[in-house]
């Protein structure tokens, strides 16, 4: 495989940055996931476009312009061959001393990978996620804003490991307020008589890509979509639920805190979504 570093390609083994690079040291910089399907990367340009968003919440100028980075991430898919797979672009601060002063940074880094991905097995698509909710909130809006892609997701790596120590692949992260706001790594949809919810990105939920996209084949698919305060009460008395994420795509969740949601099974309207979305995935994307 090769790996895109800064304008070059380089085998696996031989892709590095310096330990001095203040993404490592302190998780300063960004990252995207992105999907490519049947030979095309799906939704690029919103992906680069949030980068450049969360990029300049933190104050960093990205090295390439949006075209140039639409363009490499392209590229490093011609590169390694890749018709159906996962990708992923990061931009870290870059070289720097041990402070923390980003001023004192040079040379951002630009790394693209590419790889074969399946974050769930078929089952929990076919039978639905039982998923919990765990004691760590989810960062303070006014803290590390949930809305940057940022590389400190030790936030979100104790939530998992608190749902793995539950024996749940996913979980549920409230905000400061208790309000439910996302999951570990993923988007929370929710219906309730044939109306659709989830949280607002005020709440703490991520930007998500897909999240749009869902909520753009919810108005195909004729049904009503709000972003409402929500409360565990709510999704333990929905009809259907469901996640959604770059990597894990729509997944169903049948079973919350022990509760079974509707009829313990993937609903209709998820199934729906899942069909869309396959369809849509399929179908469009920039060419590899």
């Amino acid at each position: 495989m090769k790996v895109y570093i800064n304008g070059k390609f380089v085998d696996e083994a031989k892709a590095s940055v310096s330990v001095f690079d203040h993404g490592l040291l302190y998780g300063d910089g960004l990252f995207e996931g992105i999907r490519a399907y049947n030979g095309r990367v799906f939704r690029l340009e919103e992906h680069i476009d949030r980068l450049f968003y969360s990029a300049k919440a933190i104050l960093m100028k990205l090295p390439m312009s949006h075209k140039a980075l639409c363009a490499a991430v392209v590229e490093t898919c011609r590169r390694n061959k890749v018709r159906d797979g996962y990708i992923r672009l990061v931009v870290t601060r870059g070289t720097g001393t041990l402070g923390l002063d980003p001023n004192r940074c040079s040379n951002p880094q630009v790394i693209i990978i590419t790889a074969n991905i399946q974050l769930y097995p078929k089952a929990f698509y076919d039978k639905g996620l039982t998923i919990v909710t765990v004691p760590t909130t989810r960062n303070h809006t006014n803290a590390v804003n949930p809305a940057i892609k940022s590389l400190n997701y030790l936030n979100n790596i104790l939530a998992k490991i608190e749902a793995t120590n539950a024996g749940c692949v996913e979980a549920i992260m409230l905000n400061s307020q208790g309000y439910v706001a996302e999951c570990t790594g993923d988007n929370i949809f929710m219906l309730k008589d044939g109306k659709m919810f989830t949280p607002s990105l005020a709440s703490g939920a991520l930007h998500g890509i897909t999240r749009t996209v869902v909520m753009e084949l919810a108005e195909g698919l004729d049904i009503e979509v709000t972003q409402p305060n929500l409360t565990r009460y709510d999704l333990y008395n929905a009809d259907e639920c469901f996640i959604t994420g770059t990597a894990a795509e729509v997944v169903p969740v049948v079973k919350i805190d022990g509760r079974k949601i509707g009829t313990g099974r993937p609903g209709k309207h998820t199934k729906a979504f899942m069909q869309a979305y396959h369809a849509l995935t399929n179908a469009s994307g920039s060419a590899i």
